[in-house]
């Protein structure tokens, strides 16, 4: 029996710069048995900085230049924290995060990369763009790109070889467009690009000038407004679009970690090791003390094998190595169009074939994070009839998606006692069973959901909101929890630790829903997996009975975790799409509480359920089943999540979804299609679905969207045996 080995050691990797995300991906070819990998960064994706001229000049999709940060850290086993770190306490080996409690480490390393904002600029921060963080930078090009304004007034604060190559695809991209661009270079410096050779400073002019774009020297930017750029000579220029590409500016968290700093830089020796031994950095954020080299992505490539070397080095005792950077490196520099130009050693040339030879490089190093092996599944040797049937094509999903069928599990209730005590007034069937107690009405439901990602905390949010939702369902008010959890093996440190971020985050969860954990059990087991018992106290339950013909069907949120959370367990990699995107969209909706929305519907709500693991249509169908009614629903009016149809489209689904259809749509008429399969998705932390009066989905409706819920009116209950129309 193999049994899974024991985590005993953390490595943070705060940022997901271009040393990390490889040295993430070496992690993921060669695994260090007993090691918990985790990377925090701010997005779910990174822009690779070659490529970003060529986006901005239209020769890219957004996605080509994106590393996927979840997919990456799915490969490599590790779990992922999409948060901003704010700091290290060193003393106690924890890194402060903004949005979430401080995570441990044994060692960590950073990469988190460079600004090129203007904060001591006036009027920068709320009108400018800086070009770094590049994500940032993109978003505000595409929208500005959108406006197609006829004549854009651009002005770009620096003019090295980074403001002069954004210069250029600006001015191309436009024009493309047809707009007559007037461009602006605005440098400190009297005299621009002064690190390049000679032959490759003239060209660059040269390609300036004959792209219109006009350029400034020996002054710098007093103050931005939302369409001016005031100089320090006074000089106002109008400008629709304002870029900073002045310099590298580190990130002001580093000051206060007690580390030896160069310029606001984390000072690093050959084994890239910083004043403490225990902490490592790289790329941007990382000043080569014993090497001083320019800011350049060149030397965080070469980095990442000596900081994955090293990194492994120190949790085995091995020995370190150098970092030994080259003195010089050849600069591929975009022109705008398909054409660049080369700078080393001080001579330059250019041509249309350097761009074919820049987009080879760019695009071989993209491809590293592209396509992943996929995970294996082995069949051991002569296996049983009917073990492949029964492993299924696919891996089996976490969440929701890990339920038993409805089939197999009508079947085995039906096989349950009608309940014999009095003050049990339902048992199974409903979303929760219904007590009485004294003159008053007692709800109790429980629910475990397997880990669909490695991070603990989130997990118990997420399993806690769940547990929750059939409480809520039922119109009743969380009262009390008990938990149950399941560690995957680790030491005891990780055990305690990992332990405490559950109940802790559980904990607040039920605080302010207004219940209180009360006790539990917890064991060693294969994995992550958490459920909480619950009781609720409610004044009229509201079941899934009583839904009547002209009743609205209100749902509270979009659909489709289940297909989302199948898609990353499987790597999934659709042209346009950015998975990290769609994941980090679907855990916000699932950590989403229903409380609010319930409240709201409750003393409205003819029927009400919470829509889990049978998905849409077979929650729906039960409420139906319950209430003796049919509905309708219109596809066009049930929201789902962003990446969803496009995911279920490529064919990606639960592991859960097939038992859905075959459980369901002998009774449902639908277009065959994504949207419609999407229907079957089994849902984690799913919406409520209300049936209400008609005449008060409006008012309901609007209040739910002043609270901030996304809720949808998609149909309405009908006439007749319980059947499910979708048009």
């Amino acid at each position: 029996m193999n049994e899974p080995l024991p985590l005993v050691q953390d490595v943070v990797l705060i940022g997901g710069g271009h040393t990390h995300a490889l040295v993430l991906r070496m992690f993921a070819m060669k695994p260090l048995p007993g090691l918990r990998l985790t990377v925090i960064n701010p997005d779910p994706a990174a822009p690779y900085t070659g490529m970003l001229p060529g986006h901005i000049a239209g020769h890219y999709p957004r996605d080509a230049l994106m590393i996927d940060l979840v997919r990456l850290a799915r490969f490599a086993g590790a779990r992922i924290i999409l948060d901003r770190a704010t700091g290290i306490d060193r003393e106690t080996r924890r890194i402060l995060l903004a949005g979430r409690p401080p995570i441990r480490f044994d060692l960590c390393s950073i990469d988190i990369g460079i600004g090129s904002g203007l904060p001591d600029v006036p009027g920068f921060a709320e009108h400018g763009v800086a070009a770094k963080p590049l994500g940032h930078y993109a978003d505000r090009w595409d929208a500005f790109v959108a406006r197609a304004l006829p004549a854009p007034r651009l002005t770009i604060l620096g003019a090295g070889v980074g403001g002069v190559e954004l210069a250029l695809a600006s001015a191309y991209r436009l024009g493309m467009l047809g707009a007559k661009a007037q461009i602006t270079l605005i440098d400190r410096s009297e005299t621009p690009l002064a690190g390049l050779g000679t032959s490759a400073r003239t060209a660059l002019l040269g390609a300036l000038a004959s792209a219109g774009v006009t350029v400034r020297t020996g002054t710098t930017a007093r103050a931005v407004t939302e369409s001016a750029v005031e100089l320090a000579d006074g000089t106002l220029l109008p400008s629709d679009f304002t870029l900073s590409v002045a310099g590298a500016r580190p990130q002001g968290w580093l000051e206060g970690t007690g580390l030896t700093l160069h310029d606001g830089f984390v000072t690093v020796s050959p084994t890239l090791q910083t004043s403490d031994p225990a902490i490592l950095a790289a790329g941007d954020c990382a000043h080569l003390g014993f090497a001083p080299r320019p800011k350049a992505g060149v030397y965080a490539v070469r980095a990442a094998p000596v900081l994955h070397h090293n990194l492994r080095a120190l949790l085995t005792g091995k020995p370190l190595q150098r970092f030994r950077p080259q003195r010089d490196y050849l600069k591929l520099v975009s022109l705008g169009g398909k054409r660049a130009l080369a700078d080393r050693s001080g001579l330059g040339t250019g041509g249309a074939w350097l761009w074919g030879l820049k987009d080879r490089i760019d695009r071989k190093f993209m491809a590293k994070f592209e396509d992943y092996p996929a995970m294996a599944r082995p069949l051991p040797a002569n296996p049983v009839a009917g073990l492949a049937e029964a492993m299924g094509a696919k891996p089996l999903c976490g969440g929701c998606g890990a339920k038993v069928g409805a089939a197999a599990l009508s079947d085995a209730l039906a096989r349950l006692p009608a309940p014999a005590r009095a003050d049990v007034l339902s048992g199974p069937g409903d979303d929760a069973a219904i007590l009485t107690h004294g003159a008053g009405t007692q709800v109790i439901t429980t629910d475990h959901l397997r880990a669909t990602c490695g991070d603990a905390r989130l997990m118990a949010r997420i399993t806690a909101i769940h547990a929750m939702g059939d409480i809520w369902a039922m119109g009743a008010q969380p009262q009390a929890a008990l938990a149950q959890i399941t560690l995957p093996r680790m030491s005891a440190a990780l055990q305690a630790e990992t332990l405490a971020e559950i109940m802790e985050e559980a904990a607040e969860i039920f605080r302010d829903a207004g219940a209180d954990i009360v006790g539990g059990h917890t064991s060693i087991g294969a994995e992550l997996t958490i459920g909480f018992t619950l009781t609720g106290l409610a004044t009229k339950p509201v079941t899934k009975a009583g839904a009547k013909p002209g009743d609205a069907l209100i749902l509270t949120k979009a659909i489709g975790t289940g297909t989302i959370l199948a898609a990353d367990m499987a790597l999934a990699r659709i042209p346009g799409l950015i998975l990290g995107q769609a994941v980090q969209a679907a855990y916000a909706s699932m950590s989403r509480p229903l409380g609010p929305a319930a409240a709201i519907l409750t003393p409205h709500a003819h029927a009400m359920t919470d829509v889990t693991g049978f998905g849409l249509a077979g929650h729906l169908l039960e409420m139906l089943d319950a209430s003796g009614a049919a509905a309708t629903i219109t596809l066009d009016a049930v929201p789902f999540l962003a990446g969803a149809e496009s995911l279920a489209a490529a064919g990606h689904e639960s592991s859960l979804a097939p038992a859905n259809r075959l459980a369901a749509n002998w009774r449902v008429r639908a277009p065959q299609d994504a949207r419609a399969a999407l229907l079957y998705d089994p849902q984690t932390a799913g919406p409520l679905l209300a049936a209400v009066p008609a005449d008060k989905a409006a008012s309901l409706l609007a209040t739910l969207h002043a609270l901030g819920e996304p809720a949808s009116l998609i149909g309405h209950v009908t006439a007749g045996d319980p059947f499910l129309t979708v048009l």
